[in-house]
């Protein structure tokens, strides 16, 4: 009996009420695309269906489907729109759009038809004006998103993985980037955050795919395409197409700020690149060239007026090519490819200042600006006042205040969001430098003017608003552990003011506030000592040392807490004295209880300075030379006694000018004391 081989049961189709499907057209990572029909219009439609692992929580549903909403509301000839977006039984977000099965651009041959080369480049470029102007990133431009309607007019597929500035670069996991690598810029191939120079770039892969027949740069796999694009030099055209190469510099270029820096400045770039492609000579080129080789054998005053006229002429002919070329090559709708991504949160908005726009016929010409509005011309006063570096002052006249006035004006504005954030990282750069600089009312200014419209705007959980948060909490804890170095509590605290002034989370607070708590307070400590102390910091060590010597009262205190025995005074260049030693009680002369105390041994001065130490918990020591080269020069004594070693540390330094001797400092023996020696003590940290 013949044996029959059955593969695997194809799977149901979903059932999705108002649409009957029929058959699978694309698979995705992220994404089933079906063909369909919807039943109430009776008209072929591509639905995009996510799948269970893509969306796995109920706030990712939600989010994806505020995206797609958004997205739908681009309406433009050269996008793709969407019909509808809803939910299957199961809970799996699907929306609707166009079905157009006429292929992609990376399934066409243009090599040798520059005109249509140009004519997509227009119309991508035109889309893309449009959906910047209203905060949307396409972030895949690819060939296989740019599709063919029934009059074979290009259209930009597949706004899936869009992403509106302001609200995150969306990654499938840390660090790996959305997108298709072998269109993908080299900023976004890093996982950096990306702006709408990104989608120019892939722009500039395509012109030169279609230019050559070939991608710029090719790998093995997608990682080493990313490299590729993030590490290769831009590749030189063949001379056949050499008029191109300095276009295809600036899109392809590694430096964003070497890059086109928007779609209509590369639109005008596009204008500007020579038609050279084996076609005729454009009529007024070659009048222009042939009167230029004979103008030297007709007088001026012969061939200019003949000139004019044929300018004028031909520009009128001109004009009539145009608009039957528009005619044959307008712009529709398309079918969609695979590939969306979850959607960052975020809201909605107006429009922009730089509408794309369409002629009679449909063509999709360059962008033109829209009616003004309120909001727009806050926004554009936030971005003059950006570029001028006029942040949160002067009041009244800075990009924040402007972009407050923007929002109160339209809330729902979509380029709101994208300023927002650009005027965000910037004060995170300000702040970074004014928290480093101990310019804190620079700081606090900046960030609650910053913290303020994010809170109005509801941004303050934005990517944006994260990474200032992220800026300012390294800065101030880079600046506690500078401060914790120079043992400068002060400073240190004060930094707490940038913390607070953009709102860190409770946990990272609490964390630098302790840190910079840990810090002796050296001030505190130095007032402390009887007769005040002088904080002194300098590259070696910081201390705080006495305004003057240790009173006779001072060590008094010492002496009956400890029952301490002082050594013996020895009077020096007396023998009697010598014979009838005093001591610090009874030197031999009167004194105060606030005149220094003598007649105390080196031994007794760091005996005194360990019993303070106890009794106050902090680190007390006799000063050294250099530290006490810092006390005020006493002329009319005491010398005093220093830390530091003489003759292999049998004897010690007594430092100070004296009635008796016009050295600076001696060696004497650190077990006797001396009616002209004193000590002096210093707080450590």
């Amino acid at each position: 009996m013949p044996h029959t081989r059955t593969g695997p049961p194809t799977p149901p189709l979903p059932v999705i009420p108002g649409y009957r499907l029929s058959q699978v057209i694309g698979h995705g990572g992220m994404a089933t695309v079906y063909l369909g029909t919807q039943l109430s219009l009776g008209r072929d439609v591509a639905i995009k269906l996510m799948l269970p692992e893509a969306l796995a929580d109920e706030v990712s549903r939600r989010r994806f489907e505020n995206e797609a909403r958004t997205i739908a509301r681009l309406e433009h000839p050269n996008i793709v729109g969407i019909h509808e977006v809803g939910r299957t039984d199961e809970g799996l977000p699907w929306y609707s759009m166009p079905h157009l099965p006429h292929g992609h651009l990376g399934q066409r041959d243009l090599t040798a038809d520059h005109r249509r080369i140009r004519e997509v480049l227009r119309a991508l470029l035109s889309a893309l004006a449009y959906a910047h102007a209203r905060g949307v990133i396409h972030r895949d431009v690819k060939a296989e998103n740019v599709l063919f309607d029934e009059a074979d007019r290009p259209l930009l597929a597949d706004f899936g993985i869009a992403l509106r500035r302001g609200y995150g670069t969306r990654v499938t996991m840390v660090g790996l980037a959305v997108g298709s690598t072998a269109y993908m810029a080299p900023e976004q191939a890093r996982g950096q955050q990306v702006d709408f120079r990104a989608d120019l770039y892939s722009v500039g892969v395509l012109a030169w795919e279609m230019l050559t027949g070939e991608l710029p740069y090719k790998g093995d796999d997608a990682l080493s395409m990313a490299l590729a694009h993030t590490q290769n030099p831009i590749p030189r055209l063949p001379p056949a197409l050499r008029h191109w190469q300095r276009f295809i510099d600036r899109a392809l270029a590694k430096s964003l700020t070497r890059r086109f820096s928007d779609a209509g400045t590369m639109l005008r770039a596009l204008d500007e690149v020579p038609q050279r492609d084996g076609r005729r000579e454009p009529v007024l080129s070659a009048a222009l060239h042939r009167f230029r080789a004979g103008s030297r054998r007709v007088p001026p005053m012969v061939w200019v007026p003949l000139v004019l006229v044929l300018a004028a002429g031909t520009g009128l002919a001109l004009n009539l090519s145009n608009g039957d070329a528009a005619a044959d090559g307008g712009v529709a709708a398309s079918s969609a490819t695979v590939g969306l991504a979850p959607p960052s949160a975020g809201g909605e908005a107006g429009t922009g200042p730089a509408d794309a726009v369409s002629d009679e016929t449909g063509t999709a010409a360059a962008p033109r600006a829209a009616p003004v509005s309120d909001a727009d011309r806050h926004l554009a006063d936030a971005e003059r006042l950006l570029r001028a570096g006029q942040l949160a002052t002067p009041a009244g006249r800075n990009a924040l205040d402007a972009l407050d006035a923007a929002w109160k004006a339209d809330p729902e504005h979509l380029r709101a969001p994208a300023l927002a954030d650009r005027v965000f990282d910037a004060v995170a750069v300000r702040a970074r430098a004014a928290i480093a600089a101990s310019d804190d009312r620079t700081a606090s200014t900046l960030l609650q003017a910053a913290r303020r419209h994010a809170d109005m705007a509801g941004r303050a959980d934005s990517d944006a608003m994260r990474r200032l948060r992220a800026a300012v909490a390294e800065a101030v804890e880079t600046r506690i552990t500078d401060a914790a170095g120079r043992v400068d509590r002060d400073n240190a605290m004060a930094s707490l003011t940038g913390a607070d002034a953009v709102g860190l989370d409770a946990p990272t607070t609490t964390r630098l506030r302790r840190q910079a708590q840990s810090i002796p307070n050296l001030a505190a400590l130095a007032a402390r000592i009887p007769g005040g102390a002088r904080v002194v910091r300098n590259s070696d060590s910081v201390f705080a040392i006495a305004n003057s010597p240790v009173s006779r009262a001072e060590y008094a205190a010492f002496v009956a807490a400890t029952g301490h025995t002082s050594g013996a005074c020895r009077a020096r260049g007396s023998v009697l004295r010598a014979m009838a030693p005093r001591n610090w009680d009874n030197p031999g002369f009167d004194q105060a209880p606030t005149d220094p105390v003598v007649c105390v041994s080196w031994h007794d001065a760091v005996d005194y300075a360990r019993w303070r130490s106890e009794r106050d918990g902090v680190s007390i020591v006799v000063a050294s030379v250099a530290q006490g080269a810092n006390a005020p020069a006493r002329g009319d004594g005491p010398a005093e006694w220093r830390s530091d070693c003489a003759a292999a540390c049998k004897e010690r330094v007594a430092a100070g000018r004296i009635k008796r001797d016009s050295l600076d400092s001696r060696a004497l023996d650190p077990g006797r004391g001396y009616e002209d020696v004193g000590f002096r003590v210093v707080h450590l940290p």
